[in-house]
């Protein structure tokens, strides 16, 4: 049971194949018959063949050479205090830019967008008409598109929004896609990322340089040693 489990683990999404009791049982037949080829295999001596012989030293040689390299880098770590430095020093590369947060009902014609804001105007919640009006998948969540920087939407969009007042309500804006009411939400200023949010991605960024240095000063090393 132990062998079936960890060869379906090994498979990955091919485990799929192997679902249900069908599956494990063919499974189980498969790991039968490679212990039937290995068995056939160790009895013929095919272990001992020149071709064999010479592919294995071949693996072992690759699996050496990663062994030295995991282990090398093994204890590699970063001091926390050296985070916290660099995060100090520069935290230019961690600010959040402007962001706005939107939803928008979007349609065919202006005329719709138009007839739609009146409705809107005279009670219909913002979301309800988005729910019932706008043909963009974001309808189902009452048209909110959550928070996006300047760059990921269309420029016709992008603009409206950035220029509006949180709470107002857009005329009809044309893009690509049709026409759009849009309703701004929230707003988030400009400022730096809090340590806590980018404290992973230092000790990533920071752990791979010093990985960088012990690999590379230890083949330097190397090939002093033996040249």
């Amino acid at each position: 049971q132990m062998d079936v489990q960890k060869t379906l683990q090994g498979l990955g999404q091919a485990a799929m194949n192997y679902a249900g009791p069908d599956g494990e049982k063919k499974l189980v037949d498969e790991l039968i018959n490679q212990e039937l080829f290995f068995a056939e295999a160790m009895e013929t001596e095919l272990d001992k063949n020149e071709q064999f012989v010479a592919e294995m030293e071949d693996v072992r040689t690759n699996m050496l050479k990663q062994f030295f390299v995991r282990q090398l880098l093994a204890d590699v770590q970063v001091p926390e205090e050296e985070v916290e430095t660099y995060y100090n020093e520069h935290k230019a590369e961690f600010a959040k830019p402007e962001q706005a947060k939107a939803s928008h009902i979007l349609v065919d014609t202006e005329e719709q967008a138009k007839e739609i804001k009146t409705e809107i105007e005279g009670g219909l919640s913002f979301e309800e008409a988005a729910g019932k009006y706008s043909k963009c998948p974001s309808n189902a969540n009452g048209g909110d598109l959550g928070f996006f920087g300047k760059g990921q939407m269309v420029p016709e969009f992008e603009n409206a929004v950035f220029e509006m007042e949180v709470g107002q309500l857009s005329a009809p804006v044309q893009t690509q896609f049709g026409f759009h009411l849009i309703k701004k939400t929230d707003t988030q200023a400009p400022g730096d990322a809090a340590f806590g949010e980018v404290r992973q991605s230092i000790v990533q960024q920071l752990t791979v340089k010093k990985q960088n240095e012990v690999y590379y000063g230890k083949a330097d090393a190397l090939k002093e040693k033996f040249s």
